[in-house]
Order: C-alpha cells, then sequence, then structure tokens
C-alpha cells in the first residue's frame, strides 16, 4: 500500500515547517488540513462544474448507448463525436475525486511514518534503532510512532543509527493533545481518545450526504461510482481506527471543512445555474445546426443554389467532394496488367 502515500514526500515537510511555528503535532495537522484543502479548493469548483455539465449531456449519452446498444464500436463513436462537438469530458468530475483520495493517502503515510517522513530517518535506520532498543513488534506500520514515544519515555538511542541531533528532534516533538497522545492507535476500545475517530465518522456521514445535495453530484454518478466513493469513505474510516490517532485529526478537519466549502460553493456556483447555462448553450448549438444556410455549388455544369441545414450541408458538400474525386480519376486503370 505504501505506493498510494508518494504524496507523503510532500506533506511531511509540511508538517515540519508548519511545526516549526506552531510546536504542536496535533495543532500543525489542524493547520496543514486546512492549507491543503485551500490549495485544492479550485479543483472542488472545477467539479461541481463538471457535475453540471455532465447533467446536460447524460441523457443523451443514455440516448446514443441506447440506440447502439448492439454495437459497441459505433457507440463509441457517436459517444467521442458528441464530445469533441460540445467540448465536455465525462471524466472530468473524477480528477479532483482522485486528488483528494491521494492527500489522504499522503497524511495517511506521514501519521505511519512520522519519523522517516517528518525528519527524513530512512526505515533501515528506525528498523534498526527499535532493535537496538529491544522494541519488538510485529506491525511495521505501528513500528515509528512506537520509537517516537520510546524516545519520549527515555530511550538512548545509539548515534551511529540516528544522529543525536535528530533524536532530540523527536524527543521534543510534542505530539500531546488535552491530555492524549497523537502517536496512540484508538482501535475499537472506549478509551477517551476514541473520541477522535468517532467524530471523524460522524462528519464523513454528514460531509458525504451534503456535498452530493448541494454540489449536485449524487444524481449524476453511476451507480458503480456510487458504491465505489462509499467503499472509499469506509475505508478511510476504518483507517481512523487502526492508525495513529493524528489521521482521525485530520480526517474530521477535512470532513468539516468540506461542509462548510459545499455551502460556500452552492451559493456562488450554484450547480442548477450551471446547468441552465449548459443547456441553453447546447440549445444554441442545436439552433445553429438546423438553422437554413443558402449554399450554391456548381453540379453537373450548372450552378445550384440550395437552402440548407448545417448538418445538410456538410452531407452535400461530402457528396461532391466524392463526385470530384471519381470524375478526377474516371481514366485511371483499375485492374492489374496481364501478362
Amino acid at each position: 500500500m505504501q505506493i498510494f502515500y508518494f504524496l507523503a514526500v510532500l506533506i511531511g515537510p509540511l508538517v515540519k515547517l508548519l511545526y516549526s511555528f506552531i510546536g504542536n503535532y496535533a495543532a500543525t495537522m489542524v493547520v496543514a488540513t486546512i492549507i491543503l484543502k485551500l490549495l485544492l479548493f479550485p479543483l472542488a469548483i472545477h467539479q461541481q462544474k463538471s457535475m453540471a455539465k455532465m447533467s446536460v449531456f447524460q441523457p443523451l449519452m443514455n440516448e446514443i448507448q441506447q440506440k447502439y446498444k448492439n454495437n459497441q464500436q459505433k457507440q463509441q463513436e457517436e459517444l467521442l463525436k458528441l464530445q469533441q462537438e460540445h467540448g465536455f469530458n465525462p471524466m472530468a468530475g473524477c480528477l479532483p475525486m482522485l486528488l483528494t483520495m491521494l492527500v489522504l493517502f499522503g497524511f495517511l503515510g506521514v501519521v505511519y511514518y512520522p519519523v522517516h517522513y517528518i525528519f527524513g530517518v530512512s526505515d533501515s535506520a528506525v528498523k534498526a534503532a527499535c532493535e537496538a532498543i529491544g522494541l519488538a513488534t510485529a506491525n511495521t506500520s505501528t513500528m515509528q510512532t512506537a520509537l517516537i514515544q520510546a524516545i519520549h519515555n527515555g530511550a538512548v538511542i545509539d548515534p551511529s543509527i540516528i544522529p543525536a541531533d535528530i533524536v532530540e528532534e523527536i524527543r521534543n516533538f510534542n505530539t500531546m493533545f488535552f491530555g492524549m497522545d497523537m502517536c496512540d492507535i484508538p482501535g475499537f476500545h472506549l478509551t477517551p481518545i476514541v473520541v477522535f475517530p468517532v467524530i471523524a465518522t460522524v462528519t464523513m456521514i454528514l460531509s458525504y450526504f451534503i456535498t452530493q445535495k448541494l454540489s449536485g453530484m449524487g444524481a449524476q454518478m453511476q451507480g458503480s461510482m456510487k458504491v465505489m466513493l462509499v467503499i472509499t469513505n469506509l475505508m478511510f474510516v476504518s483507517f481512523c481506527f487502526n492508525a495513529p490517532v493524528g489521521f482521525s485529526l485530520y480526517y474530521g478537519v477535512s470532513n468539516i471543512f468540506q461542509i462548510g466549502q459545499s455551502f460556500v460553493t452552492y451559493r456562488i456556483y450554484n450547480p442548477e445555474k450551471f446547468k441552465a447555462q449548459y443547456e441553453a448553450e447546447l440549445a444554441a448549438k442545436r439552433a445553429e445546426k438546423k438553422k437554413k444556410k443558402t449554399l450554391t455549388y456548381e453540379e453537373d455544369g450548372q450552378t445550384v443554389t440550395r437552402e440548407v441545414t448545417g448538418a445538410e450541408a456538410n452531407k452535400l458538400r461530402l457528396e461532391l467532394a466524392r463526385k470530384r474525386d471519381a470524375e478526377l480519376h474516371k481514366d485511371e486503370r483499375t485492374a492489374p496488367l496481364q501478362q
């Protein structure tokens, strides 16, 4: 799963920089969350616009799929033609969701492996340090937070494994928040720290339904896409209970920010307004195609003038081009030479 943590190499240094000003791990995670959500805000607007546009073109796509349900090649050609003619991409709304998920995994990587991503210590050095102080753990994902807690409790690390200045940084790394250690894993136990994953779960549910309602996404997403989104949210909720509690803090704050963001984007970028705008643009393009135009051309040595629609004009031009081509090459040999 570590392949999904690649954004942690950017989030870790950001957390370290913010911590140098704030001095508390939990507060730093809150500020880092808000900063990243603000950076992703333009993508959220883009997603809302894409969903509004999709609501206009979805009926047309369904019509094509139904009409050519027994001819997949023709169906794909017509769908591609529709997209090219009107300049929309059905997958455009997926990019913000994908990037949001990758940022979530990035934060998960940071809270699982803070010694590596925040303090820049290699995984092999972490393992060697744990072995040197007799810190045995079968779960490699909890090894680094366990090492931080061991150093906080007075464990001495050989400078040849982890430099003394970094060990001192870790020793002074404040992971406490209202008397609770952000390196602890809450699990499914009735302890004070379980309040963080519970809040994350509640805010996730609220965020999901509010975002679906205000953004117009719910009506446009296909069944498989909705199932995937629900499964993804449930997966991150499970991480909240099984990962160091710093992730629950991030996820809960992220969900709260998402709820507020949904109300803001709805007020400024109402999906119904965009839908009406795109419907008007589509109607204008269709009217332009149906509008009669005067077309003058040569046929059989005579000048012909006709009133045609845009679609008829394109068809007629194609027919005339084929006739000219046939006339131009009519004397060319079409049979092979006989020996």
